[in-house]
């Protein structure tokens, strides 16, 4: 079960947040099996088995910015709707007014919010099963409705170690991941953005334990911040 986690245990970013898993048939995937985790040496490790979402489930983050050491914000995800293709995701910056609305397939790659729309969808998460050297690609448009940018992205993934991760929701055992994003925009090729992110994703909680994320855009770094799960929980 999602909870604040055992102690023995999306779009507040300039990219979405990667979430869940990714197959090469995702709509073949049955929804109520959990995917197997394995060790480094392919055999099935002890974590917990994933869970499935439900509607109420929820995650919150610490942002951090690393390029002045403070904490930019706190924010919510909470998931509000599911169908047997999609789930929706409300986020919610911790004190703020208002909410931000994404829809994801059921397994989390994202199809859109309320700016910006990924054909086929944002090509970015974990592909099953999970173990040490797996490598994935993927490619998308994307479409940013309020500027009517429309951008070709190219992301790169690999599975680099498992860890121990512990933060104020506890301890987990994790994968992490290594993400490359390349987006060019297509009316001007020359306008590009390149996204590096470090992921610890924990398969029990079915999301992110930590994140760090750098953006470079036309060769000037715009963003380096560090996301942090501070709590977790199932209605």
């Amino acid at each position: 079960m999602l909870c604040r986690a055992a102690v023995a245990l999306c779009m507040f970013l300039t990219l979405p947040l990667l979430a869940r898993a990714q197959s090469d048939t995702p709509e073949n995937k049955p929804a109520a099996t959990p995917p197997a985790v394995s060790s480094p040496s392919g055999e099935p490790s002890d974590s917990p088995a994933m869970e499935e979402p439900m509607v109420g489930d929820h995650w919150t983050y610490e942002v951090h910015d690393e390029i002045t050491g403070t904490l930019r914000n706190t924010s919510t995800e909470t998931i509000t709707d599911m169908t047997p293709t999609e789930i929706s995701l409300r986020t919610e910056l911790v004190g703020g007014a208002g909410a931000t609305y994404f829809v994801y397939d059921r397994l989390w790659n994202m199809k859109n919010s309320a700016t910006w729309k990924y054909v086929p969808n944002d090509g970015a998460g974990v592909k099953l099963p999970l173990k040490v050297g797996s490598t994935w690609k993927a490619q998308d448009t994307a479409l940013f409705g309020g500027r009517s940018t429309t951008e070709r992205r190219s992301v790169s993934s690999r599975v680099v170690g498992e860890e121990t991760i512990t933060t104020d929701a506890g301890t987990f055992h994790a994968f992490k991941i290594e993400t490359s994003v390349l987006a060019r925009n297509i009316h001007d090729p020359t306008k590009k953005s390149e996204a590096t992110m470090t992921s610890w994703y924990a398969p029990a909680i079915d999301h992110w334990v930590k994140r760090i994320v750098k953006v470079d855009a036309n060769g000037h770094v715009t963003q380096n911040i560090s996301v942090v799960l501070v709590d977790c929980g199932r209605r």
